[in-house]
């Protein structure tokens, strides 16, 4: 074997690392010239290669009301930019300087909250912007902050040096089209916004999206989220021949519509008396629900709260989510458990003395108990008058040594149930339940005082919408249903699903029961403390409620005002809650009785349909009556519509020298009738003549003034 010569072989190792060396030093310097100095030559030929995975949003789905009106609807918006440097780039920028005071003008036209001269300083700050790399132009700056429709958008467009044509177009990574004219910088991003044709009307109900996104934030938006939504499809985008072509990959998939169970007229109904009640006793919050008793079927849900502007505006759904103690209008679940189970009928009487009573350490009272209290009432009447002594001692009286049975009583009839609300925030009723301590001789979580107050409504948290489903099962016959928000998912106009009348309970109490209850809580409208809610076209049957609402120190920060019943009380169709909380005294029931009346008056009405024929009876007539007056005009008039008058014009009752009989007539008539004898006229009101100076008959003398006084 042979020797190694190194000395041979080491030179050539040696001249062979150097070069791969230098060669690896080329490549780096090379990736490093690419990295930056060729870096947005290589971006722009990479884009225009192929683009894969773009993202197509689809259409969001609708928010139809009950008779399929839209009350939540996606168009297109759009935001308008400026890409100066395309503009010096395309040469185009001599144009600009020619034609710029002319863009701001028409601008300001468009946008008249901005003057000329501020779209001018505005527009000018975006050209002579430096970027990073020294060139001078922004390429994105907005020509307006704010999105606009596509209407103003083609205003706009049509504008000097913003009409030339596009030549380019991009998608972002949020999937947004950015289409571009590298002749005039003008580019638009597209977004699929959400538009309310019926503004802020049932604002926390329907539900709104995170601006700019397409991402629900609450209401019927959120819980339904994933109907609506549909599905993002996906592209791939090639450049062939300078001109972009669109590679469906997956196509996109369009979110379904919802029917709601709104009523438009009954929302807006229950909006405006909500806000009038609440301006008319300076309230801080108010809620109004309106139910279809037979089914359940949410009509309208209000919630008004006083901004540090002033004005009432719906921030919370309080309806669904307010945790407070109801107050009076409780008392009908603790009698109704009394009469069901049978520890007494509509014949117990009971005392409440002078409206004082002590319970345990602490003295219940009666809202009159400065003038006397009530005395000996009896079962009904304690509903009637609202009676705290009354109901509690009732209560005490049959549960005071078992009071988990009056607990368990109360749950069956559904007042706790969970309602399953699709609202953000909502929460089923709180009402405890007695438990024993580990001795199973004392209670752990009670006290002698409990019930008696968790018999008048404090003691518990109970939502709105709870209490109303349950004064709604008493106007069903017992038959407690599931509120109802939607009703069917629409798509391409067709039924996907539905969403039926559900029933909850089947009887909250036995018939009989039910059938006590309803006649004593019309009398509380007829004769008793919730007569503002009372009206002369139909029977109305409810309860009032006052209910302080404490601080953390005890001490009373607010009163909730409630009215909670149905109507009409023969037939129920509709059942309602009303609650206004305020600070300070006067504080009533009554006051909230007064808005449930506007809302249920103006319901029925829009529901009231009248035929023509019973307009006439049998004094009217078709003929109309005529005063004397113009007879020439009277005659015209009735001529043409081929009538005669009931008494014809009478032209000679009186001479002309004596003042005629004017009263009755309009104003026209009645000069014409005494001035025409040469009679001056003075008139004092506006309508028909009611009085007149000159009696009829008076001779007539020179200088003679007739008065008039007119009145509708």
């Amino acid at each position: 074997m042979s020797k190694f010569n190194h000395k041979k072989v080491m030179p050539r190792y040696s001249a062979l690392a150097i070069v791969m060396t230098l060669l690896a030093a080329a490549v780096v310097g090379k990736a490093l010239y690419i990295m930056t100095a060729k870096h947005d030559y290589w971006a722009e030929v990479a884009a225009r290669v192929k683009k894969d995975s773009v993202s197509v949003p689809p259409n969001r789905g609708n928010i139809l009301s009950c008779d399929g009106q839209l009350m939540a609807s996606s168009l297109p918006e759009f935001k308008m930019y400026m890409d100066f440097q395309a503009l010096r780039e395309s040469g185009t920028d001599t144009l600009w300087d020619q034609q710029i005071d002319t863009i701001c003008l028409l601008l300001n036209q468009i946008f008249p909250q901005k003057s000329a001269r501020d779209f001018r300083k505005h527009l000018e700050e975006g050209r002579n912007q430096v970027q990073k790399n020294g060139k001078v132009g922004s390429r994105h700056w907005p020509i307006v902050k704010q999105r606009v429709d596509f209407n103003t958008l083609s205003e706009v467009r049509s504008l000097p040096v913003f009409n030339l044509p596009f030549n380019t177009e991009k998608t972002t990574s949020d999937g947004f089209i950015v289409r571009a004219s590298y002749k005039s910088g003008f580019s638009i991003e597209e977004y699929n916004a959400r538009q309310r044709p019926y503004g802020t009307l049932a604002n926390r109900t329907i539900g709104d999206l995170y601006k700019g996104k397409d991402s629900a934030r609450f209401g019927l938006e959120l819980s339904y989220d994933s109907v609506l939504r549909g599905k993002t499809g996906i592209i791939h985008r090639r450049k062939v021949l300078n001109k972009w072509l669109d590679i469906m990959d997956t196509p996109p998939v369009d979110g379904a519509d919802i029917v709601t169970t709104i009523d438009v007229g009954i929302q807006d109904l229950a909006e405006r008396a909500v806000t009038d009640g609440l301006k008319r006793h300076n309230g801080n919050v108010g809620v109004a629900i309106v139910m279809e008793v037979a089914t359940g079927d949410i009509k309208a849900i209000v919630n008004m709260e006083k901004c540090s502007d002033g004005q009432y505006r719906e921030l919370k759904n309080h309806a669904v989510s307010d945790l407070l103690e109801p107050g009076s209008v409780f008392k009908t679940a603790s009698i109704l458990v009394c009469l069901d189970e049978g520890k007494c009928d509509t014949t117990k009487r009971v005392e409440t003395g002078a409206g004082i009573w002590p319970m345990y350490g602490r003295n219940m009272k009666d809202h009159n108990h400065h003038r006397g209290g009530y005395g000996t009432l009896t079962l009904p009447q304690t509903l009637h008058n609202s009676s705290n002594i009354g109901v509690s001692r009732i209560v005490d009286e049959y549960y005071h040594h078992q009071p988990e049975k009056f607990v368990e009583g109360l749950y069956r009839t559904g007042i706790a149930d969970d309602l399953q609300i699709p609202l953000m925030g909502s929460s089923p009723a709180r009402i405890r339940m007695p438990k024993k301590d580990k001795t199973g001789r004392h209670w752990a979580n009670w006290s002698n005082t409990a019930l008696p107050w968790m018999s008048i409504g404090y003691e518990t948290q109970v939502p709105p919408i709870s209490t109303l489903t349950f004064y709604n099962a008493i106007a069903n016959n017992g038959r407690m249903m599931r509120p109802r928000f939607v009703k069917q998912v629409l798509k391409n106009g067709e039924v996907i699903s539905e969403y039926p009348p559900e029933e909850m309970r089947a009887h909250i109490a036995k018939p009989q029961t039910i059938k006590m209850i309803q006649p004593i809580l019309e009398n509380v409208v007829n004769i008793g403390t919730g007569k503002a809610a009372r009206s002369r076209s139909f029977r109305v049957a409810g309860k009032t409620g006052t209910a302080q609402i404490w601080t953390a120190a005890g001490k009373t920060a607010s009163y909730l005002l409630s009215f909670v019943g149905y109507f009409p009380a023969d037939a129920p169709r509709y059942s309602c809650i009303v609650c206004i909380q305020k600070t300070g005294l006067p504080a009533s029931g009554g006051f909230s009785a007064a808005v449930f009346h506007n809302i249920s008056e103006g319901i029925l009405a829009q529901n009231l349909k009248l035929d023509v024929k019973d307009a006439r009876d049998s004094t009217s007539t078709l003929n109309p009556d005529v005063k004397t007056g113009n007879a020439a005009a009277s005659d015209y008039v009735l001529s043409h519509l081929k009538l005669r008058g009931k008494n014809a014009p009478q032209r000679h009752e009186y001479s002309n020298a004596q003042i005629p009989d004017v009263h009755g007539m309009g104003a026209r008539d009645a000069v014409y009738q005494i001035e025409r004898r040469g009679v001056r006229v003075r008139m004092k009101g506006r309508g028909r003549v009611v009085r007149q100076s000159l009696e009829p008959g008076h001779t007539i003398k020179k200088g003679d003034i007739c008065e008039l006084e007119l009145e509708i």
